[in-house]
């Protein structure tokens, strides 16, 4: 499925591990649906308080960094046009995909009702032979994927979230990035440099000099395919068919 009938969703719920995790990969088709009018929640896993080799930082140190990072999602977000972020402070590093953290995007799921889902691919061990993924990355998929399908639109999975008043909710939509597989491009030609400037919010980080090179690379790479300037890539699962009844 390529953008030639473009689908912009309604609503739509980012979830990732860390800060800047969204920004390095899906920034781009956020900022677009923002723009469109799209009401977008960006859910961060953890706060990224291990995300420092610095020889003057100890374990006193991860409060604070958590904070600043924290604050750097915040302004990202703010670039691309999100106006709610939510952290749910899951210890960075240690991350796995347990009914708890199931239940707690469950929740949020129930609670915000999105048309669509966008996450990582769980199955994704290796890219290229420079990166092994970073297991967190991999236990927030795993665990967004199962809270969207079956766990937020079945009625007695997590009774008590039931009792609490979040009723069950069918996710429309799920986009994977970073499947070797994708069957959905979109178009992000008018949005990369949007995306660019909301990953350079992540100062803490790498130096970000070489950013603009590495996403217009990524981005010409996911393009190619489909005759795009610039793309992101995903597989997509079509959990309901109501917007192609006509």
């Amino acid at each position: 499925m390529s953008e030639k009938k473009v689908y912009l969703p309604k609503s739509a719920m980012s979830i990732h591990a860390h800060p800047d995790d969204q920004d390095f990969t899906v920034a781009g088709t956020l900022a677009k649906w923002a723009k469109a009018g799209c009401e977008i929640i960006s859910v961060i896993i953890t706060s990224g308080d291990s995300g420092s080799n610095n020889i003057d930082h100890d374990a006193d140190y991860k409060p604070q960094l958590a904070r600043i990072r924290e604050d750097e999602q915040r302004s990202a977000n703010k670039v691309l046009g999100i106006k709610e972020t939510v952290f749910l402070r899951y210890p960075d590093g240690e991350l796995v995909a347990d009914l708890k953290l199931r239940k707690d995007l469950t929740r949020l799921i129930r609670q915000y009702q999105p048309e669509v889902v966008v996450t990582g691919d769980p199955s994704g061990w290796f890219y290229g032979n420079e990166y092994i993924n970073h297991p967190d990355h991999r236990a927030a998929a795993e665990a967004a994927t199962y809270a969207v399908f079956p766990s937020a639109g079945t009625r007695l999975i997590f009774p008590d979230l039931l009792a609490a008043g979040y009723e069950p909710h069918n996710v429309k939509r799920l986009y994977i990035h970073g499947n070797e597989k994708p069957d959905t491009w979109v178009d992000i030609s008018e949005t990369i440099e949007i995306k660019i400037e909301a990953l350079k919010k992540h100062i803490s980080q790498k130096d970000t000099h070489k950013v603009d090179d590495w996403i217009k690379k990524w981005g010409e790479e996911d393009g190619k395919e489909k005759g795009m300037k610039y793309a992101e890539a995903y597989r997509v699962m079509i959990l309901e068919n109501e917007e192609d009844k006509g």
